[in-house]
């Protein structure tokens, strides 16, 4: 029976959960908010399908050519909802014209993030734009396989580990299986971003009603979130003014196997990778218009297809691909933990959000701030370590 005796040994792809006969495995929280496998032992019949499918135990390994794409929707409303460039919907749309089924995160009623999956073109703005919290798989490896096996194309989008759990999972290709992953910086857990939201409750003093984590409200650069209440309220602040934001951009509040990721390479086992194509100033500035730019990365012929097939609703150019990462470190390394990370989780329960981010992340000086962003560009162009 699968047994997590390491945390960074678990990203959370609730594989072993879908595969289980017996409906042994459940999926608990841990103190930090993440979840991990429990095995119901009365009911686990040692079949060991859970440890063959773990996609961390039983690694990947491809060898592909991929190519990089800078592209964006030449429809600006799709293109002004989504967190870059809106080819998220265009793929997408192609899919469920072919009477297709599209699966991806979405926000719950209580505004924790889920995977589900949508069968009408219309309803495809649920998955629209970023959520910043580790999503709930549930028994969508399941609903898919269930889907591919009556014949329906099927997209499938998520984090890498969840699209690599889900090939674990299904043990075969099929031909009518599409998936797409994203450059990942890491995902923060459900107990901390519901900490987060309760905050604003109590400072609003009110119930939310919608969670944006990214508009462009101040453009794609400045990337904004946005928090309606109610009572009609509007909370609004730029990512790095942002408390939620601020953890989560100084890796204190993610998951312990982000840390040490085993999904972040050049060669991937998904059809395309989205990303956000930061430097795109620096490689193509005729389309930096601050509106948002996607970085779309093709790793196999069934994703060249499909991303053909929707061309004509673009503006794509192809870039080198080395290029076009090396402003995009997040494809191949894992971010480093913050040093005060376990006393955040420490008193994630003891002490109010505010204070808690305030106490364990000090706001940086001009100088820092600065420094900072110079290293940052320095990496990118010369290759500094």
């Amino acid at each position: 029976m699968i047994e997590v005796e390491q945390k960074s040994k678990c990203c959370g792809c609730y594989g072993c959960y879908n595969i289980c006969p017996k409906n042994a495995i459940e999926m608990v929280q841990d103190e930090k908010g993440f979840y991990y496998p429990k095995v119901i032992k009365e009911k686990c019949i040692n079949c060991g399908l859970c440890n063959q499918i773990c996609p961390i135990s039983n690694k990947t390994e491809i060898i592909n050519s991929p190519k990089a794409f800078a592209a964006y929707n030449k429809e600006e409303k799709i293109r002004k909802e989504s967190s870059s460039g809106g080819v998220f919907t265009l793929l997408a749309e192609k899919i469920l014209e072919q009477n297709g089924v599209v699966f991806g995160a979405k926000f719950d009623k209580n505004f924790n993030v889920i995977h589900s999956y949508v069968e009408k073109i219309e309803d495809l703005e649920v998955f629209r734009g970023s959520k910043y919290v580790q999503s709930k798989i549930g028994e969508t490896y399941k609903k898919a396989e269930e889907f591919l096996k009556n014949g329906r194309l099927v997209l499938f989008s998520g984090t890498p580990c969840q699209i690599e759990g889900l090939k674990k999972y299904l043990r075969k290709e099929y031909d009518n299986l599409y998936t797409q992953d994203i450059i990942c910086h890491g995902v923060p857990s459900e107990k901390v971003h519901q900490k987060y939201l309760k905050h604003l409750e109590k400072k609003i003093k009110t119930e939310i009603k919608e969670v944006r984590h990214r508009t462009k409200i101040n453009g794609w650069k400045k990337w904004t979130v946005n928090i309606t209440f109610k009572n009609k309220q509007n909370y609004q602040q730029e990512h790095d003014n942002d408390i939620y934001m601020k953890a989560f951009l100084r890796n204190i509040s993610l998951r312990d196997s982000c840390y040490e990721c085993s999904f972040k390479k050049k060669n991937r086992i998904s059809d395309i990778t989205l990303a956000d194509f930061w430097g795109i100033e620096n490689i193509l500035p005729e389309m930096d218009d601050d509106k948002g730019t996607s970085l779309v990365i093709i790793n196999s012929e069934k994703g060249q297809e499909l991303f053909d097939n929707v061309k004509n609703n673009l503006i794509v150019k192809e870039v080198d691909f080395e290029k076009a990462i090396s402003y995009n470190p997040s494809l191949i390394k894992s971010e480093e933990p913050d040093k005060n990370r376990d006393k955040f989780f420490r008193d994630l329960d003891k002490l109010d959000f505010d204070k808690l981010v305030k106490k364990y992340i000090p706001k940086r000086s001009l100088l820092r701030r600065t420094l900072s962003k110079c290293k940052r560009i320095l990496k990118a162009v010369c290759g500094v370590k």
